[in-house]
């Protein structure tokens, strides 16, 4: 096929495609029109339950053979596993921050003071401890995830696994800097 035969094909498939999306877009403006029309002649204003509220006790996506167990088990605050491991997530990273927060807090306050060899090396096994934990809650978190990937009912719920490396340099880099802004001061 020449390169000025190709080209041609192109633009023809060009043109079809610009008079389908004007078709498409008239159609929607035609249908947009006839609503409107239809709303100003006031074909809408006596419709069966206007004005009432909407009747939502009950799921209508809900197989009607589950509905009893669903509201017996709302009724006493249970809630689907992935809904629940989902909380158990956000609670176990809030948690790792708030620890975070603390061992960055007693960081700088050790790092304030002058202290003996022994002490330090007590404060170094704390924090090679600390990360190690950090680690270990890390990828019991990134665990979670894939577990509660697995059981979401769609995929778009779903949320992304953390790279737990990218995680442990945040925190190792936040208290390292912490111990180099206390040494400077």
């Amino acid at each position: 096929m020449s390169e000025k035969s190709l080209e041609e094909e192109i633009k023809t498939k060009a043109q079809k495609a610009k008079k389908l999306a004007r078709y498409m877009s008239s159609t929607a403006d035609l249908v947009e029109n006839q609503i409107q029309k239809a709303f100003k002649r006031g074909e809408f204003d006596n419709l069966e339950g206007a004005g009432s509220p909407i009747d939502l006790y009950e799921n209508p996506f809900e197989p009607p053979e589950l509905r009893m167990t669903f509201k017996i088990l709302k009724d006493n605050d249970f809630a689907p596993y992935w809904i629940e491991l989902g909380k158990e997530i956000d609670n176990d990273i809030r948690d790792l921050w708030q620890e975070f927060e603390r061992f960055k807090r007693y960081t700088y306050l050790f790092c304030q003071e002058k202290h003996s060899k022994s002490a330090l090396n007590r404060f170094e096994k704390k924090k090679a401890g600390f990360y190690f934990e950090s680690r270990i809650k890390l990828e019991n978190i990134n665990k979670k995830i894939t577990d509660f990937n697995l059981h979401c009912p769609t995929f778009r719920l779903g949320r992304g696994n953390i790279i737990v490396d990218d995680e442990m340099y945040k925190v190792i880099s936040g208290i390292e800097k912490t111990i180099d802004e206390t040494s400077n001061e």
